[in-house]
């Protein structure tokens, strides 16, 4: 079969852009192309895959790669290319299917459709987002699915609301979780100290890891933190907040809650992290703490705890449904819990240990391996159903 991805959100740029979305974009064509190269060596090629983007350097081994001008970084041309080029090139390239790996597909594509949707978070959280953004990604994401001849999920929380908000039948729906690179694991004591010591000053800090916007809670964090501080034990005063991530939208009211709370000797944003550097500055971290008011997926949660590193976050569905029972969670509307789980998981140094092994542990279950297996299974149904 002959599946081309619209892999144009696969990002390289040093900012929110290469986010969740980009991450699994890029992890899920290069689990598929090991897929194909896997089945080839075996004597019997199934799988050609093909995948379109913009970015240089990018590599995924078993897929063709199509790379589109860079000015497809631009999301208007971007949405352009994809509604009216990209269907060409599927015609000339005989594609028996497409995926759209993030949200939307190719209205006029000339074969059948899957369309993974990560949430609808311009959906259930309009405010939170900018209008254009809101009304492109509602109209656009609607109409694929509708369309679509199958639906990927990345959560049971993502797959109720399609069903909810967008009427979409449970069987197009499929629920294929995300999965955790190797790349995130325990290092020694010594590496983590020593990057401690270089990137933040401290021995010891609490991480935060996402793009600085309203859906992300940070307001409520840095609250939580600031009231946590003020009543701890006195050695952990010493202890940093490190909020790192791209500039979203909006965001300008973080750093002005940081002024106004006094905090700013002690929150420190080191900006976006690139790939390379976001393992240690997991394993590296006290706690990882996740706010967020809404996600289709934690992915950052699932990392930390992939890292060995004990997790306090919210109750947000999308959240908790990857957390499971291995980290300590709290309503995401209430400051009080969050403090409360911050004295707890703080104060408790064989609770954190039973959150490092209970992560690790839950972590194993999540690979991109099994994400392309069963992406791929999809595939076969929606060849099927047409």
């Amino acid at each position: 079969m002959n599946v081309a991805l619209d892999a144009q959100l696969i990002s390289e740029e040093a900012g929110y852009r290469s986010a969740g979305v980009s991450t699994y974009s890029a992890e899920l064509v290069r689990a598929l192309g090991a897929l194909a190269l896997t089945e080839q060596h075996g004597g019997s090629p199934t799988w050609e895959f093909s995948a379109y983007l913009h970015v240089n350097h990018f590599e995924a081994p078993g897929v063709r790669l199509f790379r589109s001008p860079k000015l497809l970084e631009r999301p208007a041309m971007r949405i352009l290319w994809e509604q009216t080029r990209l269907p060409l090139h599927l015609r000339r390239q005989r594609a028996n299917l497409v995926h759209g790996l993030v949200n939307v597909l190719p209205l006029a594509a000339p074969c059948p459709g899957v369309v993974t949707v990560h949430d609808l978070s311009f959906v259930r959280l309009p405010h939170t987002l900018p209008p254009v953004k809101r009304v492109y990604l509602t109209a656009l994401c609607r109409a694929s699915v509708k369309q679509a001849a199958q639906i990927i999920a990345v959560s049971r929380q993502t797959a109720d609301d399609l069903q909810r908000y967008f009427l979409t039948p449970a069987d197009r729906i499929n629920v294929i979780y995300n999965g955790v690179s190797t790349r995130f694991r325990l290092y020694p004591s010594t590496e983590t100290e020593a990057f401690r010591q270089q990137n933040v000053a401290s021995s010891r800090y609490l991480f935060y890891l996402g793009t600085l916007e309203p859906r992300k809670n940070l307001a409520l964090l840095l609250r939580a933190f600031a009231r946590w501080r003020a009543h701890c034990d006195p050695a952990d005063r010493e202890v940093k907040l490190v909020l790192a991530g791209g500039k979203g939208w909006w965001y300008a009211e973080i750093f002005r809650i940081v002024q106004e709370l006094g905090l700013a000797d002690v929150v420190h944003f080191p900006g976006f992290v690139s790939q390379d550097a976001l393992p240690l500055w997991y394993a590296s971290a006290e706690i990882f703490v996740y706010p967020s008011l809404f996600e289709g997926f934690g992915l950052p949660v699932l990392e930390a705890m992939a890292s060995g590193t004990p997790v306090i976050c919210s109750r947000a569905p999308g959240v908790q449904e990857v957390a499971g029972d291995a980290a300590v969670t709290f309503d995401p509307h209430e400051e009080d819990e969050l403090v409360a789980a911050l004295h707890q998981v703080m104060s408790q140094p064989e609770l954190r240990q039973a959150l490092r092994r209970r992560g690790l542990a839950r972590a194993a279950h999540f690979s991109w391996q099994r994400c392309a297996q069963e992406t791929c299974g999809v595939y076969l149904r929606a060849a099927v159903n047409l």
